[in-house]
């Protein structure tokens, strides 16, 4: 477990678990195993850093409740938040990566270039391919660093989209006496 806690700690970006098995010359189920174990031990409300889980990486990372002085004492910049289109655009594709500019564009119904290229520059969102049509447009979908900002293991960990029941929608625009 001290080789595993080493090396992610070393390593300042996410770390491939099976990296790490073949390093070690083990098998990825142990370090699995060294990380879920090194989760308990750091990821307490007490705990400096805490150990991140992303996807098939991990990393360690402060702990976010204690970003405040970090950033006063190193001064970092705070981050700018997402715009509204950013988060709407980072949402479509999240939910049905891979896919194509034109698919984000039909879904939000206005033209998304700037913003999937701003997303691309933060590194929230990569290119995974194309797609076999004419033209062969673009694929994207979302990153690890996407997972770390956003504090997810997996794609998987996303809650489920909002489900707006008709009825409510419908009675939401008329009045009652």
């Amino acid at each position: 477990m001290g080789k595993t806690e080493a090396i992610l700690f070393a390593g300042g970006e996410p770390v491939s678990l099976e990296r790490i098995a073949q390093v070690l010359g083990v098998r990825t189920p142990v370090i699995e195993q060294a990380v879920s174990a090194l989760q308990e031990k750091y990821n307490t409300p007490d705990s400096g850093v805490h150990l991140l889980r992303l996807g098939e990486s991990a990393q360690f990372c402060t702990n976010p409740a204690f970003m405040e002085p970090v950033r006063e004492v190193l001064d970092l910049k705070r981050n700018t938040p997402l715009s509204q289109a950013a988060m709407e655009v980072l949402a479509v594709i999240a939910y049905n990566q891979p896919v194509t500019k034109a698919f984000v564009e039909q879904v939000r119904g206005v033209d998304c270039s700037g913003v999937i290229s701003s997303l691309m520059q933060k590194d929230l969102l990569e290119e995974r391919g194309r797609l076999e049509l004419p033209g062969r447009p673009l694929l994207y979908g979302t990153t690890e660093t996407f997972l770390r900002c956003f504090q997810l293991s997996s794609i998987e960990e996303l809650p489920p989209p909002p489900q707006r029941d008709e009825e409510s929608s419908a009675e939401e625009g008329q009045l009652s006496f």
